[in-house]
């Protein structure tokens, strides 16, 4: 006997919804919802680009790319790009690094990976320069320490301070030794930016490793990072292998670096706009003190 239809049945929930694989349908945009690495928070992508790509559960940093970082850290309308035609040979003849290269300038929309410029912050001229992890990781070659000296040489040229954002996996290993002098030749240009009492801020992102650590990321007159930004030479675990000990906890952590004397402030990707120029405020102040 067939049991009397109960006026609940109206407005209970179906427990499995079918989706049948063969019409192609996806009800949510890809992309339309993130998760949070650290926290496991699902997160809305127009709510996240709200925060600068920042959780705000628990402040977890999404890498980002030049162009996004540009243009919330600068005044709208302000940045005008410096060298942006150069781009990278083949000085070792690898046989897949053309190919590389251009795979990676496909996938960002950049002919290399640091974006370099003149801008204003509240309305204070700087030379800014914005790598980017994206396209082959950061990586440091020919180009990116030949625009990073040209940067460089521009503030000097105009008598205005300079910004890095500084991200990378190290040196590009396709071009080999040319790559390694980069590190000489930034550290060259900026102690001519020194000798001339200009300001250099550097910031360092997720993750600043290698080579570019190990040279125009770390002298900076201020050394600002973003919070638990991965900043170090070479591998943890390659350390503790070489020295044979364990390492301490949260190692290379720019909260890490902080506490040891490394870096001078770690600060929130909301507030490093604001951040940016009060110390161009102080500088500014300062120059015209000692005029």
């Amino acid at each position: 006997m067939q049991k009397p239809y109960m006026l609940k049945e109206l407005f209970r929930k179906p427990k499995y919804v079918t989706v049948h694989a063969d019409t192609g349908r996806k009800d949510i945009p890809e992309g339309l919802w993130l998760k949070c690495p650290t926290c496991n928070e699902i997160l809305y992508s127009k709510e996240l680009e709200k925060t600068l790509k920042t959780c705000g559960k628990c402040g977890y940093h999404f890498r980002i790319g030049a162009w996004e970082r540009i243009n919330f850290t600068v005044d709208e309308g302000s940045f005008a790009e410096l060298d942006e035609g150069l781009t990278a040979a083949n000085p070792l003849g690898f046989k897949d690094y053309p190919d590389k290269v251009a795979q990676a300038q496909e996938k960002t929309n950049l002919k290399e990976a640091i974006v370099t410029g003149i801008a204003a912050i509240d309305s204070k001229q700087v030379i800014i320069a914005v790598m980017d992890a994206n396209f082959i990781m950061g990586s440091m070659g020919s180009v990116v320490g030949e625009k990073v000296t040209r940067a460089v040489e521009k503030a000097v040229e105009l008598k205005i301070p300079l910004i890095i954002f500084a991200t990378s996996g190290g040196a590009r290993m396709q071009e080999g030794i040319i790559a390694l002098m980069q590190m000489a030749k930034t550290c060259s240009a900026l102690t001519r930016l020194d000798e001339a009492g200009l300001l250099y801020i550097s910031v360092l992102t997720d993750p600043t490793t290698g080579g570019v650590t190990a040279s125009f990321a770390s002298v900076g007159d201020i050394v600002l990072a973003e919070p638990g930004a991965l900043i170090g030479f070479t591998g943890a675990r390659v350390m503790e292998q070489t020295i044979r000990q364990k390492l301490p906890e949260g190692f290379q952590s720019a909260e890490f670096l902080l506490n040891h004397g490394f870096i001078d402030k770690v600060v929130s990707r909301m507030q490093l706009r604001k951040t940016l120029a009060a110390l161009l405020d102080i500088h500014i102040a300062g120059g015209i003190e000692n005029a």
